[in-house]
């Protein structure tokens, strides 16, 4: 599967932003979706997940209540609502598809991976 993911920009704290991810080759449905993403100097962290059929999810601590990821399969794409920006929330953003058999979150267990969307969050 190819992916590719869009969205990302300079928005103030406080602001929002919605990421997208297309996706293309193999059925989308067949994957857990997910989103990571590496700041500046650190190492890649795991963002948001989302089960085929849309209906499990799983966040990090960090975006709890912040952040949303959706899926329209019949779009082949996947969405990540950022609400409520932070400067820390500022980073690449990264889509990434997974053949695990559950919602995961660890970046390992992700097979096929987008090239990134630059979201940056001024104070």
């Amino acid at each position: 599967v190819q992916l590719q993911a869009s969205g990302g920009g300079l928005v103030q704290a406080g602001g929002f932003l919605r990421l997208s991810c297309a996706a293309s080759g193999r059925p989308f449905g067949s994957y857990i979706m997910g989103w990571s993403r590496q700041a500046q100097g650190n190492e890649r962290e795991f963002v948001a997940a989302i089960s085929r059929s849309g209906y499990n999810t799983r966040y990090a601590e960090s975006v709890k209540g912040r952040f949303t990821i959706s899926r329209d399969n019949a779009k082949n794409t996947v969405y990540l609502q950022m609400n409520s920006l932070k400067p820390e929330d500022t980073a690449v953003y990264y889509c990434a598809a997974s053949e695990e058999r559950y919602v995961v979150v660890d970046d390992n267990e992700y097979d096929y991976w987008g090239q990134g969307t630059l979201v940056t969050v001024s104070s």
